[in-house]
């Protein structure tokens, strides 16, 4: 039969087959493993440029204020490496895994910063982004202070106010007091004052008539 003497077929029957999808499979696995090789490599390429634009802005973030805990400045370990600068900013790399992309989400959408392959050209631009952000805190954290040293200026006269209000009733008393024992002893002194006024004119009637 034909099957049969397919079977029996020296060089041409089955047997060459299941030896050929053999190696066809090994190749297949092989240029798999070339590919994540390459893209290893690449992703390697990546986080070394990355890597070297960290330590050009080590000194910059060493330098941020005590307390400022709105950077991130880190590199994440996903499929394509990004040094975050703050939870909203961060810098990757391009296709040609040559170029840096400083990029930063916005309500508008993603926006680009800058795009160089110098890499002194993008330290330089995230440590002016670095140090916009730490004025704007300065700013914010002065206005809140501001804010509150109104209020709390407000509620000091709103306390005078409410207690110069409330002094007539409780000084009423003290001061019409004062007040009457003042116009007594302007009373005393005129009337005295007009008795030894009377008692001269009587002195020189009496003598001078007499």
């Amino acid at each position: 039969m034909n099957d049969a003497g397919g079977r029996r077929g020296p060089e041409g029957g089955a047997a060459s087959n299941v030896r050929n999808l053999a190696d066809a499979i090994r190749k297949v696995r092989l240029a798999e493993a070339e590919r994540a090789d390459v893209v290893v490599e690449l992703r390697e390429a990546e986080r070394a440029r990355l890597d070297m634009l960290v330590d050009a802005l080590k000194g910059v973030f060493d330098g941020v204020p005590e307390g400022d805990d709105q950077f991130v400045a880190a590199i994440d370990t996903g499929t394509q490496p990004r040094f975050w600068i703050d939870m909203t900013a961060f810098v990757t790399m391009a296709r040609d895994r040559r170029t840096y992309r400083f990029l930063k989400d916005t309500r508008l959408g993603r926006t680009v910063i800058l795009e160089t392959v110098d890499l002194e050209d993008m330290a330089d631009c995230v440590t002016h982004y670095v140090a916009e952000r730490v004025i704007e805190r300065d700013r914010a954290l002065e206005g809140d202070w501001l804010i509150r040293r109104a209020a709390q200026q407000d509620g000091k006269r709103g306390e005078r106010r409410t207690l110069a209000r409330s002094l007539p009733a409780d000084a009423a008393a003290p001061r019409a007091a004062a007040s009457t024992q003042t116009g007594w002893i302007v009373a005393a002194f005129l009337a005295g004052l007009l008795v030894g006024v009377v008692g001269l004119l009587a002195y020189a009637w009496v003598h001078i008539g007499g």
